[in-house]
């Protein structure tokens, strides 16, 4: 029984040896080569390098301003990316875009089972006779393999936790002047913004003369497209008409600035308030406000209010209207307004603007319009309060504090014996 066994084992071993050997001959003498087989469930990975030749490709099409080319980089069953990509290519050449590039940093998750990713670009551009330097933002962009035209196609252009720029995210109308550069979602928007962002570069002159008075004003198709255009967590501007901030969100030197409206409040503004507050974000970005650091919120606020309100022919009663309510029901505040009175919750948010607005009209009172315009620059350059507050109007901010109190009481009076 044992030999039996032995005698059989023997016989599978040779079986097997002979198994492998014709494996072998067959393996060296076939003419192609042997490519195992993909193991099932295979997970599907991005594609750098062909995501990295879609963007090439990209730069090309924006630089020559080339629709054709920009939708050959689509998927060509997907008529959103298609559409998308030629706005982007017209609206590169309405705002004149130069210095265009498109740098592939990482994918940002896993390939989908339709060979779908995104990935974090790095892009470079400027609106040509605007911006002074190129702006530099990481935007996430969507890829597919083997789709379009191309190994890899283009899906889309924004979303997710980085910032979107309107330009890469649909359509535009653009209104462009000597001034001012125009771009919004509906043509009727655009005109009216542009209109009242025209008026604003002379009014901002008038104050500050030194300005190049080159402004852009940016106008998402609603506030949830503001927050997108701006990385902002909802409803962070809900009851802000507009905002000015530097366009890729840094504080350094040579950022871009542009006005950004929420159109959800902006559009319900009577005209003079539209333009006020049109104006007001002019000083802001004329000032480079978003750039600098240790200005006093009223110093800030209320000098851009100075400003926007310097040429507008409105009853001090209606352009102090709410603080001079407040005043009459529970007296003058004890302070300047800073933070607290600014946070955009407050219900009286429009009574600090108004009260810093009036602390500024003290000060010009008391030393002139230049000596304020001076107090502002060199606060915002660094220099202390205080010391430029002595310097320029001969107050300290405890002096100017009381006099802002009493200007206000005056007003509350006057209010009142109008009444």
């Amino acid at each position: 029984m044992v030999a039996a066994r032995r005698t059989w084992l023997l016989a599978g071993a040779l079986t097997a040896l002979v198994l492998v050997v014709a494996v072998v001959t067959y393996l060296a003498v076939r003419s192609d080569p042997y490519v195992a087989p993909r193991p099932s469930g295979t997970v599907t990975t991005a594609d750098p390098s062909g995501a990295a030749r879609a963007l090439q490709r990209l730069e090309g099409a924006v630089d020559a301003r080339d629709g054709a080319a920009a939708a050959g980089l689509a998927p060509a069953d997907d008529a959103a990316a298609r559409d998308l990509l030629v706005a982007v290519a017209a609206n590169a050449d309405a705002l004149h875009v130069d210095d265009f590039t498109a740098r592939y940093v990482d994918e940002v998750g896993a390939v989908d089972p339709a060979g779908r990713w995104q990935a974090a670009v790095d892009l470079t551009w400027r609106f040509a006779g605007f911006d002074a330097d190129p702006v530099h933002e990481e935007v996430l962009v969507g890829f597919e393999l083997g789709a379009g035209d191309h190994d890899i196609a283009i899906t889309s252009v924004g979303g997710g936790d980085r910032r979107s720029p309107l330009w890469l995210t649909g359509p535009l109308e653009v209104r462009r002047s000597a001034g001012a550069l125009v771009l919004a979602t509906t043509a009727e928007e655009a005109d009216l913004v542009a209109q009242r962002a025209e008026a604003a570069v002379p009014v901002v002159r008038d104050v500050l003369p030194d300005w190049d008075g080159r402004l852009v004003v940016e106008v998402p198709g609603s506030e949830q497209a503001l927050d997108a255009a701006l990385a902002a967590g909802a409803g962070t501007y809900a009851n802000i008409a507009a905002v000015t901030a530097s366009v890729d969100g840094t504080v350094a030197d040579g950022s871009q600035v542009h006005v950004f409206v929420n159109p959800d409040v902006y559009d319900d503004l009577e005209p003079v308030g539209g333009q006020v507050v049109l104006t007001h974000e002019a000083t802001h970005l004329a000032t480079g406000a978003p750039l600098t650091s240790g200005v006093p919120l009223w110093l800030l606020e209320g000098f851009a209010d100075y400003v926007a309100l310097h040429a507008v022919d409105l009853p001090i009663t209606t352009t102090a209207g709410q603080i001079i309510q407040q005043v009459r029901t529970s007296g003058a505040p004890d302070h300047l307004p800073g933070q607290p009175e600014f946070d955009q919750a407050d219900t009286h948010l429009g009574a600090a603007y108004e009260s810093a607005w009036v602390a500024c009209l003290v000060l010009a009172d008391t030393g002139g319009q230049d000596a304020l315009v001076r107090l502002y620059q060199r606060v915002s350059r660094g220099q202390a309060l205080d010391d430029e507050l002595r310097r320029q109007v001969g107050l300290t901010e405890a002096g100017l504090t009381r006099l802002w109190q009493r200007r206000l009481e005056e007003l509350a009076a006057q209010a009142t014996n109008g009444a």
